[in-house]
């Protein structure tokens, strides 16, 4: 059983910047893919981004591509989403999540584990 624990979250303006991190504990989390999906209130779960089980491959919501990047470190069984040029449509629970799969999946039904979210709002 993986525990997957989000922080990072908060208010920030637009044009901002924020760094989410999830921490993962209870299973090897090298050997998992991980991927940071959003939720926003009225609308279906959203892929946000992925990345295979060492990092070398990763994958992008096309509305986020070139401000956002994820990245892993699996000696601290972490991901990380580095968000930058944040606009008010990023507002929503960010999840962390994992697949038993050493690649990245943009299903979201294809995930064994699911973090408990945080929040992030971006102000106009």
């Amino acid at each position: 059983q993986v525990q997957l624990v989000e922080s990072g979250g908060g208010l920030v303006q637009a044009g901002g910047s924020l760094r989410l991190s999830c921490a993962a504990s209870g299973g090897t989390f090298s050997s998992y893919a991980m991927a940071w999906w959003r939720q926003s209130p009225g609308k279906e779960r959203e892929f946000v981004a992925g990345i295979n089980w060492s990092g070398s491959g990763t994958e992008y919501e096309e509305s986020v591509m070139g401000r956002f990047t994820i990245s892993r470190d699996n000696a601290k069984n972490t991901v990380y989403l580095q968000m930058n040029g944040l606009r008010p449509e990023d507002t929503a629970v960010y999840y962390c999540a994992a697949a038993n799969d050493n690649y990245v999946v943009p299903i979201d039904y294809e995930y064994d584990y699911w973090g408990q979210g945080t929040q992030v709002t971006v102000s106009s």
